[in-house]
């Protein structure tokens, strides 16, 4: 005689209430779970951002009006029209909201990784760190855009190594971290004066403007790359989101979910990396996007943690409102983006300190 298991076990549905959102696979074997306000939030900030493009597309020297301006982005503008907009203008736009996404989404992963709003890459030093390999390209080897661009990425990467090595004792901590950072970031910006004062004249005059972070050469031969590569580190960025998400509840908690922490950090701080970096490598360096983006989207979402989709989103946004305030703000001249973000990011790095000290 058998005894057959009378047991079933049958999957139920969780009810997270009204507040989440629920997207499955039609087998339920994949699902996300987002919050309705996130979900809202991005909705509009993303709206802002495409009213704000078309704006940037239409108006300037030489201005269209709607009509004109959608003619022309579906093929049935005048040949003059289309290479205002979509040989001039049209890069311009699409990568200052490609490279404000990567500058976002890379302040969120580092914010997530020190779990300190002062986390961001350009106040660590890895925007430095780029800018350092920017550089010697350009006075030691004397190469073009992609070269220079080579050498940002690689600065950016190594900078980040050398900091995790210095900053790394049984694991590395993030207060750690952004003490060693702030300190080789100190080491390179001196470095780099030096490299800049014993150059030629016109080489140092071609660094300084393409330290200030301008978006003013950009064409579609820069362009097409730069969102290659930006589209590759958002899919992996995508993909270890919910590690970064689990390490933000502690080491302890993080392993005994079955992350491997030093493992998943370093992950992250390769991809938080190489989206500073391309965007250095791409426009130069550009502040206040990385840091002010995750918090500010944090507050607008009331989300317990910094969100990479809605860092990115405002990130994108911050950036090429950036551009339109520099192309604008002084007549018949276009400034470089750096100018903008700097000043406003000055700012805002004063009222963050203000608030940390209130706050301890």
């Amino acid at each position: 005689m058998s005894i057959e298991p009378s047991i079933k076990y049958q999957a139920q549905r969780v009810n997270f209430g009204p507040s989440q959102i629920i997207l499955a696979s039609p087998k339920g074997r994949f699902s996300i779970r987002m919050q309705r306000r996130s979900v809202v939030a991005g909705v509009v900030i993303a709206a802002v951002g495409m009213v704000l493009a078309l704006w940037s597309l239409a108006m300037g020297e030489i201005s269209f009006t709607a009509a004109e301006l959608l003619n022309t982005i579906f093929g049935n503008g005048t040949a003059a029209s289309e290479r205002v907009v979509l040989s001039w203008r049209l890069p311009r736009v699409v990568i200052a909201l490609a490279l404000g996404a990567a500058l976002g989404a890379s302040g969120a992963i580092f914010q997530s990784l020190t779990r300190n709003p002062l986390g961001s890459p350009d106040i660590i030093g890895f925007n430095t760190g780029a800018y350092t390999g920017a550089l010697a390209v350009i006075f030691l080897a004397g190469g073009g855009y992609f070269q220079i661009a080579a050498g940002a990425l690689a600065g950016g990467l190594i900078t980040a190594a050398l900091v995790y090595l210095l900053a790394y004792r049984r694991g590395s901590q993030g207060f750690r971290l952004i003490i060693v950072g702030i300190a080789f970031s100190a080491l390179l910006a001196s470095f780099n004066s030096w490299l800049i004062i014993r150059s030629e004249l016109e080489e140092a005059m071609s660094a300084a403007v393409w330290g200030a972070g301008s978006l003013n050469a950009i064409g579609w031969e820069q362009a097409k790359p730069a969102l290659l590569a930006a589209i590759v580190f958002f899919i992996a960025a995508a993909m270890i989101a919910p590690r970064m998400h689990m390490l933000e509840l502690g080491d302890d908690a993080a392993n005994a979910l079955g992350i491997r922490v030093e493992r998943s950090r370093l992950l992250l701080m390769v991809v938080g990396v190489g989206l500073t970096a391309l965007a250095t490598a791409a426009a130069g360096p550009i502040s206040f996007i990385a840091l002010a983006a995750p918090q500010v989207a944090r507050r607008i979402t009331r989300s317990a943690g910094v969100q990479l989709g809605s860092s990115a989103i405002l990130g994108a946004v911050f950036l090429l409102l950036s551009d339109v305030i520099a192309q604008r703000i002084v007549p018949d001249t276009s400034l470089p983006v750096g100018v903008v973000t700097v000043s406003v990011g000055g700012a805002y790095l004063i009222w963050l300190l203000l608030r940390e000290a209130k706050r301890n």
